[in-house]
């Protein structure tokens, strides 16, 4: 008994239905394929990378973020110190409020201490003017810890008499959320110390 044949028709379909196949598969490989490229090829462009001091690789996106919160630190320092130090009797009030906002509480004990040592009374009872001349502040990373050391040139004119100071002062910087205008660069002090004050001249 011969086997019947299948009829051409069927056959032909069956063909045509695996063509189709191999046809959408092949097309959505291709797209899969041209997908990758392209991602790999967007990661290696925001990937670039700059050669460290000591000869390693470092991702040129994370020299951009150090350099970018150096600025922000720079710019956070000056502000701090502006505030704390540049006080007369007419705006060390509002100059301390804001100063204490880029600080946690190592700057809010300092600002207490020199309250109850009267530095702010005699401000006010001899009619004394403290200038900042300048800041000059340095950030190092040492353990995971942004540090810092900030040389504060100041005068304190007493009418007769004009007396410049230096003080150095030390601590630490932390990542906080951003808080316009009170906290622009989203940064706050922490472990605040003055390290030592020296008179520099006298001018009468």
């Amino acid at each position: 008994m011969k086997t019947p044949y299948s009829s051409i028709y069927k056959v032909l379909h069956l063909n045509r239905l695996v063509v189709i196949a191999l046809i959408v598969f092949a097309t959505l490989s291709s797209c899969f394929s041209v997908w990758i490229a392209h991602n790999i090829n967007n990661k290696a462009l925001n990937s670039a990378f700059a050669i460290n001091t000591d000869g390693s690789i470092i991702p040129l996106k994370l020299v951009n973020q150090k350099e970018n919160f150096k600025v922000e630190a720079l710019a956070h320092l000056e502000l701090f110190h502006s505030y704390f130090y540049n006080i007369d009797a007419s705006n060390y009030e509002k100059n301390l409020e804001k100063a204490l906002w880029l600080g946690n509480n190592s700057v809010d004990n300092l600002y207490r201490q020199k309250k109850a040592d009267g530095v702010y009374n005699r401000l006010i009872q001899y009619s004394l003017v403290q200038r900042v001349l300048s800041i000059d502040s340095q950030i190092d990373e040492q353990n995971g810890e942004q540090t810092f050391r900030t040389v504060t040139v100041f005068e304190i004119n007493r009418g007769s008499t004009i007396d410049t100071y230096e003080l150095v002062s030390t601590g630490n910087l932390i990542l906080v959320d951003r808080n316009f205008p009170k906290n622009p660069h989203g940064l706050l002090i922490t472990n605040y110390f003055e390290k030592s004050l020296k008179k520099l001249t006298d001018k009468n």
